[in-house]
């Protein structure tokens, strides 16, 4: 007898193999999507955030381009003020350990730089120099501030010198702590930095970076930024998380990513003669300690600090040896000068 199924027609081969050709990388398609949907990061909720991390009496500013700036004004009320601007996807929350330091001498000025904290994203979407230094502009303005001392960390620090450049007359003095913007010096290689920061060195990471950002990643970042590890704990991981999506953050972190950072701007930094106090982490895995003997060889009369154990963000990591290092500087070289001798009197 003859089996009847050896009659039936078989589907052609070439045609499954198409089909399978197909649906495979479908099925890869329909993965990926799901896995970015589940891992995507919304932004946090502007309200929520500004109840949270700046507390019912947060301040803002208003500027001239729609931005609205927020600041802080503590301290002494009638001392001599501080303007402080912080580094690259931190906060003015990295200057409370100085404010509670030098708070009780200085009125000490802190701000949400553009593109950070609880400011957000600014209309203008002008993150370069210029566009902070019209951010501190507008807070000076509000408070009534013509000239004051100014200091920054990293990307602030970088600011903090190119406003000095920009407006001699009002830096009193000038700090700059872990500073970004100076070459590297002859023989050096960069830095090994951190993974937020090589990841956002890509055009897809750059991409994936306003759409995904996870605590872990944030807390890699954190962790490879400093070197008292101890400083890290999740109340600090959880800010930093939460205002890096806080609404137009990560935009404003990818627009300064591909941003001209105008290096020639160095070869104008011996212009500036405001008092000038240079203080580094000798561990800094961001930017090259050595930076600082170059600020110093480069602003006359300026003054080093270098701090043995320390990373990348000195006011944290070391804020008693910080804020020691600020006040002796600044008692020393903002001192009243002796008054003028009259005529001799007999």
């Amino acid at each position: 007898m003859i089996d009847d199924d050896e009659f039936e027609p078989q589907p052609p081969r070439r045609s499954m193999s198409r089909r399978k050709r197909v649906m495979i990388p479908l099925g890869l398609i329909v993965a990926i999507l799901a896995i970015f949907l589940l891992l995507r990061t919304a932004d946090t909720d502007r309200d929520e955030m500004i109840a949270k991390y700046g507390g019912p009496n947060a301040t803002f500013a208003d500027g001239p381009a729609g931005q609205r700036i927020h600041y802080r004004d503590q301290g002494k009320r009638g001392a001599p003020a501080i303007i402080l601007l912080h580094g690259s996807n931190a906060s003015l929350h990295t200057w409370e350990p100085l404010v509670k330091r030098l708070g009780g001498t200085w009125r000490i000025v802190t701000l949400d730089l553009p593109g950070h904290g609880l400011t957000g994203g600014t209309p203008d979407k002008d993150y370069s120099a210029d566009g902070m230094i019209a951010a501190i502009d507008v807070v000076a303005a509000k408070l009534g501030l013509d000239h004051f001392v100014l200091g920054g960390n990293s990307m602030g620090g970088w600011v903090a010198w190119r406003y000095a450049l920009a407006e001699p007359a009002r830096v009193d003095a000038l700090l700059l702590l872990d500073a970004a913007g100076m070459p590297l010096r002859k023989g050096e290689k960069r830095p090994e930095s951190n993974i937020g920061f090589r990841v956002l060195e890509y055009p897809f990471g750059r991409w994936l970076a306003t759409q995904i950002t996870p605590r872990m990643l944030v807390e890699q970042s954190l962790r490879g930024s400093v070197a008292k590890q101890a400083i890290v704990d999740d109340a600090m991981i959880d800010r930093y998380w939460e205002l890096l999506h806080f609404p137009g953050n990560r935009e404003a972190t990818v627009l300064r990513a591909r941003m001209d950072r105008e290096p020639a701007m160095a070869d104008r930094i011996g212009a500036i003669t405001a008092p000038t106090l240079i203080l580094f982490g000798k561990e800094d895995r961001l930017i090259n300690a050595t930076a600082a003997q170059t600020f110093h060889d480069r602003i006359a009369g300026s003054e080093v600090v270098l701090f043995d154990g320390i990373g990348h963000l000195p006011m944290e990591e070391a804020p008693d040896a910080t804020a020691r290092a600020i006040a002796d500087f600044l008692t020393r070289r903002l001192a009243a000068p002796p008054p003028a001798a009259g005529p001799e009197t007999r």
